[in-house]
């Protein structure tokens, strides 16, 4: 299925305040049932390990809630690693701020060479074109200490299908828009593994998860 680019309604900001808010917890709900959260856990798992690291800084981009990293975090702290979470979105209104926030541009992050153990994104990595994506790699490369974590939707005709076939059960029109095209214009594994490669990263481990949900790792040297 070929890549189409059209612009989501969550980016252009349509929608009143209490719709924008229905969308943001149709995502919750999706990320939550559907693998997102899954994935998000299991790639700072990965980090956790391979760094031997029991205090990780994490710095979520285009966060939204910011619920994957959160949850990760919660379920992470019965074991002895504490996850310190940063939430980061270009729009305020999208932000929990019961956490710590920042309103920034992801392709421009406003904070020093490693200020950061690890970069992640949930969901945002799909919105941007291939050059753009890379420069978000470069970027959040480095503001990472260890590694930067995408983990997005693969785009698939049987994803598309579910994407679409599910809108009925969603709170926001605003959702009912997007979901079916946020598959349409995510990337397949393959495509994410070759453009991570091309970054500075020292490594790059991309891996496919459970509902069509994909989870990107680029080391830093």
């Amino acid at each position: 299925m070929d890549r189409v680019i059209r612009p989501e309604m969550i980016d252009t900001g349509e929608g009143s305040p209490s719709e924008i808010a229905a969308s943001l917890r149709d995502m919750q709900f999706l990320n939550r049932a559907f693998g997102g959260d899954a994935t998000t856990l299991r790639m700072v798992r990965k980090v956790a390990s391979k760094s031997a690291q029991a205090n990780l800084r994490l710095l979520e981009i285009g966060a939204g809630m910011g619920k994957a990293p959160l949850s990760a975090r919660d379920v992470l702290a019965p074991f002895g690693i504490r996850l310190h979470v940063t939430l980061l979105d270009r729009v305020q209104v999208h932000l929990d701020h019961n956490e710590r926030c920042v309103v920034g541009d992801a392709l421009a992050l406003p904070f020093r060479d490693e200020s950061f153990d690890v970069v992640s994104c949930c969901l945002f990595a799909h919105h941007l074109e291939p050059g753009e994506l890379y420069a978000y790699t470069q970027e959040a490369l480095r503001v990472a200490r260890i590694a930067v974590l995408i983990n997005d939707l693969v785009r698939h005709p049987v994803h598309f299908g579910l994407a679409y076939a599910a809108r009925p059960m969603y709170r926001s029109r605003l959702t009912r828009h997007d979901a079916p095209l946020s598959v349409r214009r995510a990337y397949t594994v393959a495509e994410m593994r070759t453009m991570l490669s091309r970054s500075s990263a020292a490594r790059v481990d991309v891996t496919a998860h459970y509902l069509y949900r994909m989870g990107g790792i680029a080391w830093k040297r």
